[in-house]
């Protein structure tokens, strides 16, 4: 039943020349029955040519939007083209495409409306670093309290939606440093979130949007925007 389900992976793409292409065969080769389309997010080195020369499905935005604004982006164009699951991808290389069959058999045969891959589940693979991982658990722990839902892995950019988050998502998505914050929304609005253990690799090409700096920037911002999101939803 999953394969005739109409499914796509979304690929956000800023400045990944040295990791797209093989993000892309890791879902071709281990998630053949999925279709993909890479958000080129106006990148300045060659990550859109790749993607043209190789014949890639790309959405080239014409200005630098951000993850949020990337994601969103693929979220409407899941909609738009009747897609009944979307999962977030990212073009770092850091997914494995082995586990999208099975996160798409739990959203389906436990009518979910998210799947989030969580590495913290099983503890194996790349668990992040440890300033990431003091956030991500105050990020656990501030969702808990907010809906009462335990999510051990907030901050993962590796979701699988239904229709109905495809949808709220398509037309309503946070644009900086969006899991946290979106997963509040759809699980106030009463959406169906549950994990699915995965192993995360080590980035190996780039470097990472949130560098230490950033981290405490990154927990207000985010902090602040999840308590606006829920005085807006009173």
């Amino acid at each position: 039943m999953e394969r005739s389900v109409k499914s796509l992976v979304i690929i956000p793409a800023y400045n990944e020349e040295k990791s797209i292409d093989r993000t892309v065969e890791d879902i071709r080769r281990n998630a053949p029955d999925f279709d993909f389309v890479v958000v080129n997010d106006c990148s300045s080195d060659q990550t859109l040519g790749i993607c043209l020369e190789k014949g890639y499905p790309v959405l080239n935005l014409p200005v630098n939007l951000g993850i949020g604004g990337a994601v969103q982006t693929g979220y409407r164009y899941a909609r738009q083209n009747g897609y009944e699951v979307a999962v977030q991808f990212d073009g770092d290389g850091q997914h494995d495409a082995a586990y999208l069959d099975a996160m798409r058999d739990k959203l389906l045969t436990q009518k979910l409306d998210m799947v989030i891959g969580s590495r913290f589940l099983e503890k194996e693979g790349f668990q992040s670093s440890g300033i990431r991982r003091l956030g991500i658990r105050y990020f656990t722990r501030l969702i808990r309290i907010l809906t009462g839902t335990v999510i051990t892995d907030p901050t993962s950019g590796m979701r699988m939606a239904g229709k109905t988050v495809i949808a709220e998502f398509a037309d309503n998505y946070p644009k900086d440093y969006p899991e946290p914050e979106s997963v509040v929304r759809i699980l106030r609005q009463g959406c169906k979130v549950q994990e699915y253990p995965v192993k995360m690799r080590r980035r190996t090409e780039g470097t990472s949007s949130i560098s230490p700096g950033r981290s405490i920037y990154y927990m207000v911002k985010v902090t602040l925007a999840i308590f606006m999101e829920m005085l807006r939803r009173q």
